[in-house]
């Protein structure tokens, strides 16, 4: 399973996190290359428009409006526990929790071993 999430996330860091994210009037990251070392950008550099972009790119198109809505950025999204994803976003159970197992956990850890090193 974690082979296939890995697969999953390199589709979506040379699909949709292409390296000029211009939006930057709604708070999102210039990020000039999208992939650093195999591993996405730091996500607590991203705007809003960036989470919502993750999120549509690894297939919850539906599910990424709910971070539109509760302006969740970056660090935002680093903060969130495993209830605020299930009862915070008022998305369905089922797609909540792959969200934050298969995606909001993993890179919160990436985020702190980047940090730490």
């Amino acid at each position: 399973m974690r082979f296939a999430a890995c697969l999953k996330i390199n589709f979506v860091l040379f699909t949709y996190l292409q390296p000029s994210m211009e939006d930057k009037a709604n708070g999102s990251a210039d990020i000039k290359s999208p992939v650093e070392n195999g591993q996405l950008p730091d996500p607590a550099n991203w705007g809003v428009a960036d989470v919502v972009n993750y999120f549509k790119a690894t297939g919850f198109e539906e599910q990424a409006t709910a971070f539109q809505d509760q302006e969740i950025d970056g660090k935002s999204l680093l903060l969130m526990t495993r209830n605020d994803v299930l009862t915070g976003l008022s998305i369905k159970l089922g797609p909540a929790l792959k969200i934050y197992e298969y995606h909001v956990k993993p890179l919160q850890t990436q985020h702190l071993k980047t940090t730490a090193s």
